[in-house]
């Protein structure tokens, strides 16, 4: 059950130029969170519409996530200062299953934090693919080398780890090993790219979406994607019915 509340910044680190590590005193949320779902926050009294940012990490009463600076509201929120308090929704949304199996998690820029709170929670071995522009925009390095069993890196122009897309050594990865799932959260055309490559080789596969939010709840329809059951497309919402799904599902247009 979502609850809505002033959570205190306990923490804010940055880790890249835009983006920063918050850790709130959230409990009732912390306590109750599963990885891949998200809270909604607000961005000061300007903003009309809350931000979603996905669960980086829950554990003992405190809630971890990263935010990009980019527009005024996230800009807001990672100027916070340890001692002033944010304005939480959640936990919101339809996380993914890690229940078992061996899973290969594949994430890309700002994808990367709700993949780190999933493996932290995998009950089976966890292999991560983390894919970045540039080595001045890698986040969370150590924090899956931690806690995977094997990580890999990419950067589109080979300062940091192998140079090449998250797609390249995932499918090498697939080549040589047995995965039982495959977990992936980034922007839309590398989901595209991961929800065709993991139709090739029969894994199934839950991507998590990011769309713009306006009521986090399922009210406003301003998730709304396309989705196919049953043989039939629909309008789903993301903030309802995902933001996980299953990506054999995903109208990828």
């Amino acid at each position: 059950m979502p609850v809505q509340r002033l959570s205190k910044v306990l923490e804010i680190r940055k880790l890249t130029e835009d983006a920063f590590l918050l850790r709130l005193d959230a409990p009732d949320i912390a306590d109750t969170a599963a990885p891949g779902q998200f809270v909604h926050i607000k961005c000061g009294a300007e903003q009309l519409l809350r931000r979603p940012i996905s669960i980086c990490n829950a554990e003992a009463g405190v809630l971890t996530v990263v935010v990009e600076a980019r527009g005024a509201g996230t800009r807001w929120l990672a100027g916070r200062q340890p001692g002033q308090t944010v304005d939480l929704l959640g936990p919101l949304g339809n996380g993914y299953d890690v229940a078992g199996g061996r899973l290969l998690l594949i994430g890309g820029g700002i994808g990367a934090p709700p993949l780190l709170y999933a493996a932290r929670k995998a009950a089976g071995r966890v292999t991560s693919v983390l894919g970045f522009r540039t080595a001045g925009c890698v986040i969370l390095q150590d924090e899956f080398q931690t806690a995977c069993d094997a990580f890999c890196l990419t950067t589109d122009d080979g300062t940091a780890g192998e140079r090449g897309f998250v797609t390249d050594v995932s499918k090498r990865l697939l080549d040589e090993n047995r995965f039982d799932a495959v977990l992936a959260c980034g922007p839309k055309p590398m989901l595209k790219a991961v929800a065709a490559l993991t139709r090739e080789y029969g894994v199934s596969c839950q991507v998590s979406l990011e769309e713009r939010m306006g009521c986090g709840v399922g009210a406003c329809l301003v998730c709304a994607c396309k989705t196919v059951k049953d043989g039939s497309e629909h309008m789903s919402r993301v903030c309802r019915d995902g933001p996980v799904f299953n990506a054999q599902e995903v109208v990828w247009e």
